[in-house]
This record gives C-alpha cells, sequence and structure tokens, in this order.
C-alpha cells in the first residue's frame, strides 16, 4: 500500500502510496514507525553492530496495515505498509521487496548528478516501486 525511504537524519527521500489520496496518513504511519526503527536498531546495535540483519521485520501491525521495517549499513530506513487484509505475503517475499528495494536505492545512489540527501526523483527507482506495488496487491 505504501512505500518509503528514510534519510538517515529521518526525513522522507521518497513516499508512494497507492491511492494516492491517503498519502498523508501514509506519512503519519512511516513518521509513527521510526519510533520502531530507531528502538530496534539501538537494541540489535548493542549486542552485534557489524553482524546486524538489515531487515528488521513486522515492526507494527494495525488493524488496517502491516508496517515492515529496513535499515541500510549507512542507516537510510525503508518502510513498506502492507494491507492486513494481504495475507499472500510471506516474509521471505517481504525480505526480497526490501532487497529490491535496495537494490534499486544503491542504483540512484550511484547516479553522478543524483545529490545524497535530496528527494528521490529517479524514473527508474519511480516505476521499479510501481511495479512491486502492482506485484504486491
Amino acid at each position: 500500500v505504501c512505500i518509503a525511504v528514510i534519510a538517515k537524519e529521518n526525513y522522507p527521500l521518497f513516499i508512494r502510496s497507492v491511492p494516492v489520496q491517503n498519502e498523508l496518513k501514509f506519512h503519519y504511519t512511516v513518521h509513527t514507525s521510526l519510533d520502531v526503527v530507531e528502538e530496534k536498531i539501538s537494541a540489535v546495535g548493542k549486542a552485534m553492530a557489524d553482524q546486524r540483519e538489515l531487515y528488521l521485520g513486522l515492526l507494527y501491525p494495525t488493524e488496517d496495515q502491516k508496517v515492515y521495517g529496513y535499515v541500510t549499513n549507512s542507516k537510510v530506513k525503508f518502510v513498506i505498509v502492507v494491507d492486513s487484509s494481504n495475507t499472500s505475503l510471506r516474509d521471505n517475499e517481504i525480505r526480497s521487496m526490501f532487497r529490491k528495494l535496495h537494490n534499486s536505492f544503491t542504483d540512484v545512489m550511484c547516479n553522478p548528478f543524483y545529490n545524497p540527501g535530496d528527494t528521490i526523483q529517479s524514473k527508474a527507482f519511480d516505476s521499479m516501486v510501481s511495479a512491486m506495488m502492482v506485484q504486491a496487491s
């Protein structure tokens, strides 16, 4: 339902939601999930700093959605919000979605014309996210 890329400093680099009318609601959902992300990072970071799992799993479920998180080594956060009614998505499918998102994000970062910290306006990244959202629904 929603895919977001959040910068290290916790501001959105990219947010896409379906339907577009609910985008403000998803901004709120994504930002409330950042507290859970920070909590999980600090809990795991103390145990094993260099062997950290990037995938954070289910951050929290609501009545309507399930919110999943992923953190890169550079502390960029990916958040995927899925409909709770969508029971076909398994944990390993969510992991592969995050891996695909991370690879596409890496391609954006490798672009010499992209300034790190700017919002992502890559057509390739946008179409990959759109394809992921169609596939997941």
